[in-house]
């Protein structure tokens, strides 16, 4: 099927692993011109330019906190490949450590908040103006998809920087851009995809242990993490404007069926048993 995305220009942030990463590939077998933002390491980048060439995809560093890296970012890459027209939302924090509201520090807790929503806003709003002096046939494919999470909508106890970047993010900034993007884009669209458990290389060696994949998949119907290219497919989807045009403004969980987290635990021992 057409996707309608051929010469497309798509900046997705947080683009070197994981979602990010097979994302992009997803993106370049659709034919689109893609800005691959990186915050410390291209190299998996580097590896996707050599196999669909330099006039394809252009991976740029930028610290996304910051708004000069922000202004660059488009700027460099509305130079070299022409006026962005999908936008994906992808980068985002998650400190490991299990820390509670009571026990949380105001610095972690900025950092989540600055790195998760705070760069999301400062990416979308140049989005916006850039856009603003775009033809009106670039503008007419419009499209902004973020990636979200299940703990954006159940909460994450032992995380809540980041579960409340999260629902900031698919709620409340997602549903408030919709109506503000077709002021600029009449035609512009606004989504978002919200993953849970997915197989990534970070998430590798946690999904390794039974207790903790009994643990994060008990309400889970199929059973499984996700894969990124399950993810990768929905914000794919969402971004062209030949299947997804009249979409606007939806949370797409991509989480196996999931109805909420596990209060109750079984311990250890009953695990074990049970497998």
């Amino acid at each position: 099927m057409d996707l309608g995305l051929e010469n497309v220009h798509v900046l997705i942030t947080g683009a070197s692993g994981g979602i990010g990463l097979e994302t992009t590939r997803l993106f370049l077998q659709q034919g689109t011109k893609v800005t691959a933002h990186y915050n410390t390491n291209a190299a998996s980048l580097n590896t996707l330019a050599t196999e669909f060439g330099s006039d394809k995809i252009r991976a740029a560093q930028a610290n996304l906190s910051a708004e000069e890296d922000v202004v660059r970012l488009f700027s460099n890459g509305n130079s070299a490949l022409g006026p962005v027209q999908v936008l994906v939302v992808n980068h985002a924090i998650s400190p490991p450590e299990d820390v509670s509201v009571v026990d949380m520090t105001l610095d972690r807790w900025r950092n989540t908040i600055d790195t998760n929503l705070t760069a999301a806003f400062l990416v979308s709003r140049e989005y916006l103006k850039q856009l603003e002096s775009a033809a009106d046939e670039l503008k007419s494919r419009a499209a902004v998809v973020f990636v979200g999470s299940t703990a954006g909508k159940y909460g994450e106890a032992g995380h809540a920087d980041y579960a409340a970047s999260k629902s900031a993010l698919m709620y409340g900034f997602m549903l408030s851009l919709k109506n503000e993007l077709v002021k600029i884009a009449p035609r512009g669209r606004v989504n978002c995809v919200a993953p849970g458990w997915v197989r990534t290389p970070k998430k590798e060696e946690k999904l390794k242990d039974p207790v903790f994949v009994h643990r994060a998949l008990a309400t889970v119907p199929l059973k499984k993490p996700a894969e990124p290219w399950d993810i990768a497919t929905q914000v794919v989807c969402l971004s062209s404007t030949a299947i997804s045009g009249h979409v606007t403004g939806h949370v797409v969980m991509v989480d196996g069926g999931m109805e909420g987290r596990l209060l109750n635990k079984l311990s250890s021992d009953q695990v074990l048993e049970a497998l």
